[in-house]
């Protein structure tokens, strides 16, 4: 079988295969339905600083919103890409919802009759965030694609990406997010503060208010992580920006050799191929995060000496 195809057994290495063009219309399928699911968990959880009460996580077995509470009660959604379904879990009843080829205006009210069902009625906004050409959820009727095989085969991609910037994560003192999953931009990233602020953020993100954009740029930041690819740049990569961008940020020469500055997005950008063919991936991403990060660290002046410390080890105290 060919390294495409999402039955080969290449799908289930660690590092697999995830060209875009093969799994595009799959891929925007998810995006919108992860969304719908992202936008519950935004509608109860009080703001957290730079959106954090907004992503999703990557789990065992696929995303999911965390714990979150509607009124006093607990309740979490997760898509099991595994099993191929959405899981509605409470306190009490559970329920699941098959994820299969279906239109959004179609998942979005299986979705709200299932919290209505379990007594966990949700209110969202119905319109899709970041994208230029959004149509509300309700109104989004056209036939919708979902390959489950490579549904999963992405997630597995996301498993590989989340560990290493983890890991990546612990090797700084200063303020850090999570590592978390993006479902407007449909990204896995991870931030780094100097602790400075930044100036105003220009906004001007498609459908999202430029009051959020300006509360999660507050603060001068190094950010890295995960793209599956999309419009305009159709290829799975890791990134890594500055906000803002320092002077000669982005002519800093950064590791491995095949990473480099894309003008058009404005960040630092690394094939997720290179990674993937490489013999030691892990050690190929972590050359990349961690160069990036320095490009970013020394252009701004950032204190290194009292921000950085060694990557964690498993039952070790960091020494101090």
């Amino acid at each position: 079988m060919s390294d495409t195809d999402p039955d080969s057994a290449s799908s289930h290495r660690e590092w697999p295969a995830l060209p875009y063009a093969d799994w595009a219309d799959t891929c925007r399928t998810l995006h919108l339905w992860t969304q719908v699911v992202g936008k519950v968990r935004l509608a109860v959880t009080p703001w957290l600083n730079h959106s954090w009460q907004v992503p999703l996580y990557v789990t065992a077995r696929g995303l999911t919103t965390g714990l979150i509470f509607v009124g006093a009660r607990p309740m979490d959604l997760e898509f099991d890409l595994v099993g191929r379904r959405l899981w509605i879990r409470t306190d009490g009843p559970s329920t699941s919802i098959a994820l299969r080829p279906m239109s959004v205006a179609d998942f979005y009210q299986e979705v709200m009759e299932a919290l209505k069902a379990l007594n966990m009625p949700v209110a969202i906004h119905p319109m899709p965030n970041e994208l230029p050409d959004a149509i509300p959820f309700t109104e989004d009727r056209a036939p919708r694609a979902f390959d489950a095989a490579w549904a999963e085969r992405f997630w597995r991609a996301l498993l590989q990406a989340d560990r290493v910037l983890k890991l990546f994560r612990t090797g700084f003192l200063g303020k850090a997010s999570p590592t978390h999953f993006f479902w407007g931009s449909f990204d896995l990233a991870v931030t780094r503060f100097s602790g400075r602020p930044a100036p105003p953020h220009p906004g001007g993100v498609p459908h999202l208010p430029d009051a959020v954009a300006r509360e999660a740029y507050s603060h001068e930041v190094s950010s890295a992580g995960f793209w599956p690819g999309g419009p305009g740049a159709e290829q799975a990569a890791f990134y890594s920006y500055a906000w803002p961008e320092p002077p000669g940020y982005r002519e800093t020469p950064v590791r491995p050799a095949e990473a480099r500055f894309d003008t058009g997005l404005g960040e630092f950008v690394l094939p997720y191929d290179t990674v993937r063919r490489s013999a030691d991936p892990d050690a190929v991403l972590l050359s990349f995060l961690t160069s990036t990060y320095g490009a970013a660290a020394d252009r701004a002046r950032w204190d290194r000496a009292a921000l950085e410390c060694e990557l964690g080890r498993p039952g070790r105290p960091r020494p101090v």
